[in-house]
């Protein structure tokens, strides 16, 4: 079971991110409703949770369902909120169909394995998180007639060729030869049976591929290299780099990354995939340990990665989401790399 990182949700800079995550044009608009939220107790999430309840200090009166696999789990995160009567809590794993009888306006199924030492020791469950997942949202939305909100990843673009940015009409290069494809041609798949459902039953869905996303939310035992160096961070140690350090990726604030959503979901066009990234979060690896190690006042040290850590790795050397087309709805991101992982460890401390 995933374990937590406990923050104070009335840390000041905590709730600066609720409150510019949420201050988008039109929010109005999902007042009143209610929304099912797979994943819950993630980074994406339980940040979306806290922004949502946040709108309700405020009267939005917005209902919400959140689905995780353990309540136990749910109330060392979301626990506030169990008493509060616009919040519920179903657990269930998404593999299994949704209850026939629930009635909601939004569904965003968040709940995936997101990290190396998932892909590498439950493929098949990865996989299967995925695609049940996705298409039990689906299936809940047409018996409902609600919108979807599909979060699907950079992951699906593959490795660039050569000096490539991702556009949402690229296609790169996956390699199949391994199961770490667990995600990415899962992911892929998600975004066909997304269409498909469009296509086939008139499904109300919107996408958001999604960057490697970084805040306060996120869970103490999550692999990913970035979250690594982070803890490295908050616990006054030094950084450790498993590489050279020279893979470029697109960060980006969890913060910013539900702003976007958000805007995706009022304003975005059905059946399109809206990339979500900010230029200012662009780094190489070894950028980002650095900063991580300039916030603690420590070194950056190599060592070699274990051979379970190995296999989870993605093989990307470049990973950079180009955000022309969300902006186009009107969307700025707003916190820049050092700021974000800045932010980050502020409030984790």
């Amino acid at each position: 079971m995933a374990k937590m990182m406990i923050i104070d949700k009335n840390n000041p800079l905590y709730l600066e991110d609720l409150n510019y995550s949420t201050a988008v044009t039109g929010i109005e608009q999902i007042y009143n409703k209610k929304f099912l939220i797979t994943g819950a107790t993630g980074l994406i999430g339980s940040f979306l949770i806290d922004a949502l309840m946040f709108l309700n200090r405020g009267g939005a009166n917005i209902s919400i369902i959140a689905v995780g696999r353990s309540k136990d789990k749910a109330k060392e995160k979301l626990g506030e909120y169990f008493d509060n009567s616009n919040f519920r809590f179903l657990e269930q794993d998404v593999r299994v169909p949704f209850p026939t009888d629930l009635e909601v306006d939004y569904i965003i199924p968040l709940a995936s394995n997101t990290h190396p030492l998932a892909y590498s020791q439950y493929p098949v469950e990865t996989i299967e998180i995925n695609v049940k997942g996705a298409e039990n949202a689906l299936k809940l939305a047409i018996d409902s007639n609600s919108i979807v909100l599909y979060p699907s990843s950079v992951e699906i673009y593959g490795n660039a060729r050569n000096d490539d940015v991702f556009n949402e009409l690229y296609t790169g290069e996956l390699n199949l030869k391994n199961s770490r494809s667990c995600y990415p041609e899962s992911k892929r798949l998600c975004e066909a049976l997304c269409q498909s459902y469009i296509n086939e039953f008139g499904a109300n869905v919107k996408i958001v591929r999604l960057c490697r996303i970084i805040g306060p939310t996120m869970l103490i035992d999550d692999s990913k290299a970035s979250s690594q160096f982070i803890k490295k961070a908050i616990n006054n140690e030094d950084v450790v780099l498993k590489s050279k350090g020279n893979q470029y990726y697109s960060y980006l604030y969890v913060a910013d990354a539900i702003s976007a959503m958000l805007m995706v979901l009022l304003y975005g066009e059905k059946g399109r995939a809206y990339n979500i990234s900010n230029e200012k979060c662009n780094v190489s690896l070894k950028e980002f340990a650095s900063i991580c190690a300039e916030q603690a006042c420590r070194n950056v040290v190599f060592d070699i990665p274990m051979e379970v850590e190995q296999k989870g790795y993605s093989i990307a050397m470049k990973a950079i989401l180009d955000n022309t087309l969300i902006r186009s709805l009107g969307w700025t991101p707003y916190y820049d790399i050092k700021n974000s992982i800045k932010r980050t460890i502020h409030i984790l401390k």
